[in-house]
């Protein structure tokens, strides 16, 4: 996530989030909504907050670690056909980030998760108002039920082929992104994400990372 130019206090680096033992559940996911299958990205429909997160990001003459709060938005978006072959499910999400600091929100992004029964392959497409929209992939082969813990997995890199990155000429210049990858377990009720987003900013190559540990909201 990028952050502004005011300085947030720092905490301890290396920072990993994971679930609670306690927190862990057995449970199946109802996947189909209004007549229609969304496989596992049923899981991620609903609001979701957490105050737990932290945004690890760079600084001309090291790093800062940010404490931020969050609300993600997933809705069940419906489905649609790709040139008559291609059937794809819909989440569209909301993301809206701020720091614990000032209560600012630092970071806005919008998306969408889309799944391929057939294929199995699973894409994450955003865009933050930095001049910068990705699209991300990986897998997640359909099953006959999904439940416990469903982890999702995707990956772009700036030029690959197939899941790629675009950046505005400033970007590109002053803080391009060459790498994406995001891991995003939802556990019930219980979410958590890792993301690193690797940078050539300040001139040198920085590994900027985002964790953060959610609840849905009932």
């Amino acid at each position: 996530m990028w952050r502004g130019c005011e300085p947030p206090p720092k905490i301890a680096n290396h920072v990993f989030l994971t679930f609670n033992p306690a927190e862990r559940m057995h449970v199946s996911y109802n996947t189909v909504i209004n007549g229609i299958d969304y496989g596992p990205l049923a899981a991620l429909i609903g609001t979701w907050e957490g105050d737990k997160g932290v945004d690890t990001a760079p600084e001309p003459n090291g790093e800062i670690n940010e404490p931020y709060f969050e609300t993600i938005k997933f809705e069940a978006g419906g489905d649609l056909t790709n040139a008559k072959e291609q059937r794809l499910v819909i989440v569209p999400y909301l993301q809206v980030v701020s720091r614990k600091s000032t209560g600012k929100v630092f970071h806005h992004q919008v998306g969408y998760w889309n799944w391929d029964p057939k294929t199995g392959v699973i894409m994450q497409s955003m865009t933050i108002p930095r001049g910068f929209a990705m699209l991300a992939g990986g897998k997640y082969p359909l099953q006959g039920r999904y439940e416990g813990a469903l982890t999702f997995e995707v990956k772009a890199a700036l030029g690959d082929a197939d899941w790629g990155i675009v950046q505005s000429p400033f970007m590109r210049d002053k803080a391009k992104t060459t790498a994406f990858s995001h891991k995003l377990t939802v556990n019930g009720d219980t979410l958590v994400y890792t993301e690193s987003t690797m940078l050539n900013i300040y001139g040198k190559t920085f590994d900027h990372t985002d964790v953060n540990n959610l609840k849905r909201l009932k």
